[in-house]
């Protein structure tokens, strides 16, 4: 429902644990539920922790493995969008309103800064997990297959690259807490 607190939990593939991130729930369309992660908000994995410094859009699409954050134009690094290659993602209602959002990160991220432009990320962290963690061949190919076909689409500016983040955007900033 939107509104709803949408706590993210990332974990690797062989089940340490990763980022967990909070947001509130926008809405859904075909592409898939939007949330809004804000400003000042409180982030942390293993070893890590610090408070957001812009706005951004997470898009948890229906099918795919893949999950999606959008940035706005204060990101302090220039990032524009994370594509975060993973698996697994589920949902578990936690209490009336609070549900929790699981996945596996798979390490390729396929990212656009202002800087950089388009790329695909972490490859090496890919490969190194291929062998620590036993990736079973098909999952590699699965997730080249799909890493490739995310950077198309972004290069291609098909949907939901196509710059329909802007009114999600708007929407969650005018739910925050004054």
């Amino acid at each position: 429902m939107p509104g709803d607190l949408v706590v993210a939990r990332n974990r690797k593939y062989d089940g340490t644990a990763h980022w967990v991130v909070p947001g509130r729930h926008l809405g859904t369309d075909e592409h898939g539920h939007w949330i809004f992660q804000g400003t000042h908000e409180f982030i942390s994995r293993p070893g890590a922790a610090l408070y957001t410094e812009s706005d951004a859009i997470f898009l948890i699409p229906h099918t795919g493995d893949w999950v999606a954050t959008f940035f706005d134009d204060g990101h302090p690094n220039g990032v524009e969008l994370y594509i975060d290659l993973a698996l697994d993602l589920q949902w578990h209602r936690i209490r009336p309103s609070v549900i929790e959002f699981h996945m596996i990160d798979m390490d390729l991220d396929v990212v656009r800064t202002k800087s950089r432009g388009l790329f695909v990320d972490d490859r090496d962290e890919f490969a190194q997990h291929t062998v620590k963690f036993s990736y079973p061949q098909e999952l590699c190919t699965r997730m080249e297959t799909a890493t490739g076909a995310l950077t198309d689409a972004v290069a291609a500016g098909h949907a939901p690259f196509d710059g329909r983040d802007a009114a999600w955007f708007t929407l969650g900033r005018t739910l925050q807490p004054a």
